[in-house]
């Protein structure tokens, strides 16, 4: 059985950590494995069969990195003495991924650290339920986000110490420049005990990091950024020492120092890793602004009383209280009251909507000037605008086909430069200046600090993160990586007719028949469909005040039409095909019907015991922004298709308004993906767009699937991407923005390859000082990710 779980890594220095992490994972049996150096988090699908959480957990640790531990703080209700406290600490002490709890009698609390990934918070308080005691979360939890701010000042303390004692080694280089600058120079900053002391802490306790990183790489046999900065730091380091030492022989002898290039170099590699932390947490900036929108707590009904309480605690069919204002905490249904209720955040429509009794509610939209009483429906990970969070991080943290050349160059970079710095350091030494250790030290060392998989690393999930939270911004959720870079190859689309262009909300135009009962037994038969058509024609016999009829009998024949049997009567409502199926003559109405379908209509013929007695006419209005849409979509190159049942005649007419040439009519729900596949034969890379159950086979088949966030379930979830609200001009941003993104991640390569095409020949041959070189490395991933950054900017 497949399940998925999710866990943070951290220790991950470069795209070499992570590519080493994944490959490992994925050797595991049972074992699919997506490891994201930017989200530092791995995302696996694994056999619970074949292997366990914790083995994974374990091969993680196992390879020298840490799973991050969440830390929870719970309120425990129930307990009466020392025997319940030590008994709920003990069991969860027992559980799989708990790494340590410990329960508080006194003041009835339990502080739990858990594996990410293994577990989470709604499982322990799950288990200390079934013990029989009750428990919930308390507000001032520690957070991921919380953990993410103490790294950031612990880097942030450690940088500054660095920045304090590299500072006078800095100026120690000024007696190093080729020319005078008659500056004066103390006699004990040259010291070499003096630079030793401000070098050492630096070195050892400042860049421990770095020798840990190292040792962990390559004791599994692989090789990553920490490999180079603890190489090259610790070659200057203890060359100068062996330097100094020298002093004590010869008093007079006059070293050669590189205390500063050490402590330099470790100082400004800090300074970059701290400015990409900084950028990186701006690349999820969309997602925490969607996780911001979830209401805190609800107002609920319980004896009688109005409640307030934590939103994590509301259960399915809870009443509760909605005041102007306020937002609707869950999913649910008005029980209650009336008001309108802004739906911006999820539909994109900015008008309020009216809701009364019976209609649906979305969590997390505002309420405006009406208190209404809601029964909650969808709670917790169930509701619309959790599943829309989920949709973003799963796509935030997917790996991008073009990710994956980031990873086989990465996979073998560090060796490669290591060699290099080795042969540059001999050919320094034995040919180009032979005997002279200190300048064939120096430029291997600038070899090694020059070159970073970093930037390579972070060039496609950067953007990716970035892209995919700029959609979730404008209503357009991508569901992966892949999905946002497929998009920009799209160049034909196929569109659904009903629901789509249009919106799927028809209206009856028109009826005639010469028989008076005909309308009865038309709407009672359309009673049973499930057709938005039916729907339609239903409405309108109810305003016709029209009693109803329950067939005896009834079958939807798709494509077709329907057929309901009423005692004698065998009723027969549907197009030309149906009527010839059943061998019923309609020609001398086809003129009629020619006529309804030139206006844009649906016209159906309706027989009775295979005899003609009527036609009803059914038209459905276009969207606003379908012609729009289209007209973008065609001006950036795209072929557009409509795809319908509906007969040519009517087809054409939509296609006519909004500016469709190519028109695929009178197609069996069954066929649609049969079309689908014919495009692609020809070498088009199709999207295509629908919103109903129908739809989901040629979604699932086509390049690109595109669902229409106000469709059925089965359509959102066949679906690449999700356009939130229905409206169509989100199509072409879409594409739009996988086009900016596409360019960006190009971007992010060319400068990434380009910086070390570059800069290992340069330093290779002696023209770059090794703290220049490291200011480089330094800000190469800074770069990359600031470069990323500019998706915000993009107006779509």
């Amino acid at each position: 059985m497949k399940d998925q779980m999710k866990i943070d890594i951290t220790g991950m220095t470069c795209a070499a950590c992570s590519t080493r992490i994944e490959k490992v994972l994925n050797k595991m049996d049972g074992v699919e494995a997506t490891v994201n150096l930017t989200l530092e988090n791995a995302t696996i699908e694994l056999d619970n069969e074949k292997v366990k959480r914790e083995e994974i957990i374990e091969k993680v640790e196992n390879l020298g990195y840490g799973v991050r531990s969440e830390k929870t703080e719970l309120d425990i209700t129930g307990m009466t003495c020392a025997a319940c406290s030590s008994r709920i600490e003990k069991v969860l002490n027992k559980m799989d991924g708990v790494k340590k709890a410990t329960v508080n009698l006194a003041t009835e609390t339990a502080a739990v650290e858990i594996n990410s990934g293994e577990l989470n918070v709604a499982d322990v308080i799950e288990r200390i339920q079934k013990l029989g005691y009750d428990a919930k979360e308390r507000e001032q939890r520690s957070s991921k986000e919380q953990q993410k701010k103490e790294e950031l000042h612990e880097k942030k303390r450690k940088l500054t110490l660095s920045i304090i004692l590299s500072l006078p080694l800095l100026y120690s280089m000024v007696a190093h420049a080729p020319w005078d600058l008659n500056i004066p120079m103390p006699s004990f900053i040259m010291n070499p005990w003096f630079q030793m002391a401000l070098a050492t802490p630096v070195q050892f306790y400042v860049g421990r990091q770095f020798y840990i990183g190292a040792y962990k790489s390559l004791k599994n046999k692989s090789a990553n950024m920490d490999v180079l900065v603890a190489l090259g730091t610790s070659a200057a380091y203890f060359y100068s020492v062996a330097e100094g030492l020298k002093t004590i022989w010869n008093p007079s002898y006059e070293p050669h120092l590189y205390f500063e290039t050490s402590a330099v170099l470790i100082t400004l590699i800090l300074v970059g890793k701290l400015f990409e932390a900084m950028a990186k947490g701006r690349t999820t900036e969309a997602l925490s602004k969607l996780i911001s929108l979830q209401a805190k707590d609800a107002t609920v009904i319980r004896n009688g009383q109005q409640v307030k309480i934590q939103i994590e605690e509301v259960q399915v069919n809870d009443i509760l209280i909605v005041k102007p204002g306020e937002k609707i905490p869950v999913d649910g249904e008005v029980v209650s009251g009336h008001s309108a209720v802004d739906e911006a955040m999820i539909t994109g429509e900015s008008i309020p909507v009216d809701k009364q009794q019976g209609d649906p509610l979305i969590g997390a939209t505002i309420n405006r000037n009406g208190t209404l009483t809601m029964r909650a429906t969808k709670v917790g990970k169930d509701t619309a605008l959790a599943g829309i969070i989920k949709v973003v991080e799963e796509a935030q943290g997917s790996k991008a086909p073009i990710q994956r050349i980031a990873d086989v160059i990465s996979s073998y970079f560090v060796p490669i430069v290591v060699v290099i710095s080795i042969l540059t350091f001999l050919t320094w030494f034995f040919i180009i200046t032979p005997g002279d250790l200190p300048k064939a030290l120096e430029t291997a060392i600038a070899v090694l600090v020059i070159a970073c998989p970093c930037a390579l690393g972070l060039a496609t999930p950067t953007s990716i993160m970035v892209g995919t939270g700029k959609g979730a911004e404008n209503g357009i959720l991508f569901k992966g990586g892949e999905h946002l870079e497929a998009a920009h190859k799209v160049n034909a689309i196929v569109l659904d007719k009903t629901g789509t262009i249009t919106k799927g909300k028809p209206i009856v135009t028109d009826f005639h028949s010469d028989d008076p009962n005909t309308l009865q037994y038309l709407v009672s038969a359309e009673n049973a469909s499930e057709h938005p058509l039916a729907t339609a024609i239903v409405e309108y016999g109810m305003e016709k005040g029209i009693e109803l009829l329950t067939p005896e009998h009834f079958e939807a024949i798709p494509g077709y039409g329907i057929m309901a049997e009423f005692n004698d009567k065998q009723i027969l409502v549907g197009t030309r095909k149906l009527m010839k199926k059943y061998d019923i003559h309609y020609e001398e109405r086809e003129e009629e019907l020619i006529q309804y379908e030139q206006d844009g209509k649906t016209a159906m013929f309706i027989a009775e015991n295979k005899q003609l007695t009527g036609i009803v006419a059914v038209a459905d209005t276009i969207k606003e922004s379908a012609k729009e849409a289209i007209a973008e979509l065609k001006t950036s190159g795209i072929d557009v298709y409509m795809l319908t049942g509906d007969n040519k005649r009517t087809a054409m007419a939509i296609a006519n308004e909004v500016g469709i040439a190519h028109v695929i009519a009178e197609v069996l729900p069954e066929e649609k993906a049969n079309y689908v596949k014919e495009l692609q034969l020809k070498g088009k890379k199709v999207a295509m767009v629908g919103d109903g159950i129908n739809d989901a086979p040629a979604l699932a088949l086509a390049d690109i699937g595109i669902a229409i966030g106000t469709g059925t379930d089965v359509a959102i979830e066949t679906a690449d991407i999700t356009i939130l609200g229905g409206e169509l001009t989100l199509i072409p941003k879409a594409i739009f923005l996988s086009r900016k993104t596409m360019a960006n991640i190009r971007q992010n390569f060319f400068w990434a390859l380009a910086y070390n095409s570059a800069g290992i020949p340069i330093a290779a041959l002696g023209l770059l000082a090794p703290w220049v070189a490291g200011a480089a490395m330094a800000f190469s991933s800074v770069s990359v990710v600031t470069n990323s950054l500019r998706l915000k900017r993009v107006k779509i």
